[in-house]
């Protein structure tokens, strides 16, 4: 049996991270990776108009200035296929692919209490045993898929947005029609409707979104970002988000009208996500979120020509920004063209499925090809996948059956030597994602170095502090009007799903400052142990 200091599951640009840094304290490591290439989300979702929705010189990775330097960004907010090609940079720059092991899923682990060690079983019938378990798996990357009655007997083709062929896909000649509306659906919508003869939209739910303001990056813009990514970087470290700027500490209620006019026009032509800052209590108070969504109202309305379709498009239902809004190019525009029809599936659910197409309660759709834009498993779908077995052989299911419980984050009682990147209970979705995952493993990475300098075999999370971390962060959540909507912050994406909220919504810097207290009190709130020590379950910290 091989073994290894740590195993890392996932190959997206977490899994990447944690293997640079790692190697780079000489620890021995592999990357386990279900899919056939490196990226994990960009790998997959490979639908036309796929983009990022963070600027791409923030949506890239700072450890390296030389990497930074040399590599050139054609767009302000990238493309799939500009991300993947990044990502595969950056593996062939740090010769990373040699610790990388493709189309091996990781089936089932398990934590032997006796030595304080994994013992990882693969899809490819292979057992490895390493000290560390690290999860990078995403939080966007365990796809959900409706299924409808006389699906099997669809004559045409059925695609997941989230896990797109590998080959060329038309739409020329073909009547298309896409279910969801979130940010999958409207990336797609505009590119779909330009090739399809026909494309009909089926809506649950209208969505906010704002412009992408997306333009290509000239010399000029990129030699000045590069002159000056330091400041940029720290910029980014010590704003909430992660996006570099920080709100507009006024509240959108201490204005008047034409001074909230100007900051939303201007907010709304260039900050795309950032959009939700534009004052600081858009997402605390319904008052100030109002104005917000009333302005956004107005510029979506004023984008639709058909008054019934109009009416269809724009949001009522949910405070803006508490399902997370989407970032577009065209997406509502695409409804004024002749080709493209929106089913309201809120008013006239889908029914079935039939050879011809979609019937819905009002009428049959006939249709070629179906595309699922209905999302994820958003934050827990990855992890519980496989067969976790911590103490005592408990199962991460059985463990989190009521919700997910973790100490910051990143370490779960019950599970020692288990590491998770960018989870739930850490910013995560509701932050730049990039700042998050750079973020949390260098603070494990310290964490490790540290156990390793101590004789420490063993990191556990405490009982009690897990506990209090999910109080905090539900205790965040509810200052904020995030509870508000039903939506994947909450676990409201997948029936029967427990319905707790998800994301550290306190923002990046306190999240840093968090970690950094627990570095100083010497890892508070995890037990550091010098030799493995067998408990009953459930009585960690204790």
């Amino acid at each position: 049996m091989q073994k290894f200091d740590a195993i890392i599951v996932g190959a997206g640009f977490a899994g990447l991270r944690a293997l640079y840094r790692l190697r780079e304290m000489g620890k021995s490591v592999r990357v386990l990776e279900a899919s056939g290439g490196i990226g994990g989300v960009w790998y997959h979702n490979g639908y036309p108009g796929a983009r990022c929705d963070v600027e791409s010189y923030d949506y890239s990775y700072s450890f390296s200035p030389e990497l930074e330097k040399e590599w050139r960004w054609s767009e302000r907010y990238a493309t799939q296929p500009e991300i993947l090609r990044y990502i595969n940079h950056v593996a062939d720059r740090f010769d990373l692919r040699k610790d990388i092991d493709l189309n091996t899923r990781m089936d089932r682990a398990t934590y032997d209490e006796d030595t304080a060690r994994w013992t990882i079983e693969t899809g490819k019938g292979e057992t490895i045993s390493a000290q560390y378990l690290i999860m990078c798996v995403g939080q966007l990357s365990t796809t959900k898929a409706p299924e409808f009655p006389g699906q099997d007997d669809f004559a045409g083709e059925i695609i997941h947005s989230g896990v797109w062929p590998d080959r060329e896909v038309t739409f020329e000649g073909k009547r298309v029609g896409i279910i969801g509306t979130g940010s999958s659906g409207m990336q797609m919508t505009p590119v779909v409707a330009r090739a399809a003869d026909h494309l009909t939209v089926f809506q649950r739910t209208a969505n906010f979104s704002v412009p992408a303001a997306n333009a290509p990056v000239s010399d000029e813009e990129d030699r000045k970002v590069k002159a000056n990514y330091a400041e940029r970087r720290q910029q980014a470290l010590n704003s909430p988000t992660g996006l570099g700027f920080k709100p507009n500490r006024q509240s959108a209620l201490d204005v008047d009208d034409a001074e909230r006019e100007k900051v939303y026009e201007a907010a709304y032509h260039r900050l795309g996500f950032g959009f939700a800052l534009a004052y600081h209590d858009i997402l605390l108070s319904k008052p100030a979120n109002d104005t917000a969504a009333e302005f956004l109202r107005r510029k979506i309305g004023a984008l639709i020509d058909d008054p019934e379709t109009r009416d269809k498009l724009v949001p009522k239902d949910h405070a803006f920004a508490a399902r997370r809004p989407s970032v577009d190019s065209g997406y509502f525009q695409a409804f004024n063209r002749d080709n493209v029809e929106l089913a309201d599936i809120r008013a006239h659910p889908i029914v079935e499925f039939t050879p011809e197409g979609l019937r819905t309660e009002d009428k049959l759709h006939k249709l070629d090809m179906v595309i699922f834009a209905t999302g994820f498993d958003a934050f827990t779908g990855s992890l519980l996948k496989p067969e976790i077995k911590g103490r005592g052989g408990m199962q991460l299911r059985e463990k989190w059956a009521a919700g997910p419980v973790t100490q910051l984050g990143i370490g779960v009682a019950d599970f020692p030597n288990l590491l998770i990147v960018v989870g739930p209970g850490s910013p995560s979705l509701l932050s730049n994602v990039m700042v998050s995952i750079e973020e949390q493993i260098d603070w494990m990475s310290d964490l490790v170095a540290h156990a390793d300098a101590q004789g420490i075999v063993e990191i556990e999370a405490e009982r009690a502090a897990e506990q209090a971390w999910v109080a905090h962060v539900n205790e965040r959540a509810q200052e904020t009007l995030y509870m508000t909507a039903a939506s994947y912050y909450n676990g409201a994406e997948v029936a029967g799903k427990p319905r707790v909220f998800m994301p550290y919504s306190g923002g990046i810097r306190n999240y840093r400052r968090i970690l950094q207290q627990c570095a100083d009190d010497g890892y508070s709130g995890f037990a550091l142990r010098r030799a493995p020590q067998k408990q009953a379950r459930g009585q960690v910290g204790a």
